[in-house]
């Protein structure tokens, strides 16, 4: 972004999931209707626990937008059990410097959340987790094992090859097998390993909401019509309910 440009995601909420950030460059501020605030870096870990409901905006720094800055990372979402879908909200930052990292014959991994390769990483899970940054040169290889009831990898830079299936750039292979699966790096390479324990029965999704039910889907709608999930102190705009 240029300077003066950012990042500018008002004020939302979500229930029943949590959200996880990683950022492989650039910053971002949360805060949140708990009162947390929070700058995130790269190799940093933001988990926010929505459960029954929480507010949080995204934006970029005064100072980050004085100088421009360039922004790229993931935000994934982990459908809470059925029996946290009620749970008070929550909000942890975790350093990067205390997440685990292994080194292997050109593959460097940091276990962000979950663990792997015999590694746990001090972030809050909420069900057994495989979340995984991945560092590989090119022609390094690195053998996923069968540790997780599910797993898939995601090709964040880069293109990788899995047991024989090229898997381009910003694409996401699920690994079917019970078994260990091999990527290997076409060129140098950034993957991200996912996965874990099932969810313990469907769910829905509509905006922002988690829920295993439309019941919850539509009483949170309201609620947020309403402006009854709370503010976040210091951020006074919002994003309105979408009428689609």
């Amino acid at each position: 972004m240029a300077p003066g440009d950012g990042v500018d995601v008002r004020p939302h909420p979500h229930i029943g999931l949590a959200t996880v950030t990683y950022l492989f460059d650039g910053a971002l501020m949360h805060r949140d209707s708990l009162g947390s605030v929070q700058r995130i870096i790269p190799g940093d870990v933001n988990w926010m626990t929505a459960g029954r409901g929480i507010v949080h905006s995204e934006r970029s720094a005064p100072e980050d937008r004085a100088t421009g800055i360039r922004m790229h990372g993931l935000q994934t979402w982990v459908a809470l059990p059925l029996d946290l879908e009620d749970t008070a909200p929550s909000f942890t930052h975790v350093p990067g410097a205390t997440l685990p990292r292994i080194d292997r014959d050109g593959a460097r991994v940091t276990i962000v959340a979950g663990h792997a390769f015999g590694h746990r990483a001090p972030t809050p899970t909420t069900s057994d987790t495989l979340y995984a940054a991945v560092e590989l040169s090119a022609g390094a290889t690195l053998d996923v094992p069968a540790e997780h009831e599910e797993r898939a990898v995601y090709a964040v830079a880069g293109t990788i090859d899995i047991e024989g299936t090229l898997v381009p750039e910003a694409h996401m292979a699920v690994l079917a097998t019970e078994e260990s699966a091999r990527v290997t790096a076409k060129s140098a390479a950034t993957i991200m390993l996912v996965g874990g324990a099932k969810p313990d029965g469907e769910r829905l999704i509509w905006w922002n909401f988690v829920a295993s039910s439309r019941e919850r889907i539509e009483a949170a709608k309201e609620k947020w019509r309403a402006q009854q999930y709370g503010a976040v102190p210091g951020d006074n705009e919002f994003i309105p309910l979408p009428e689609r």
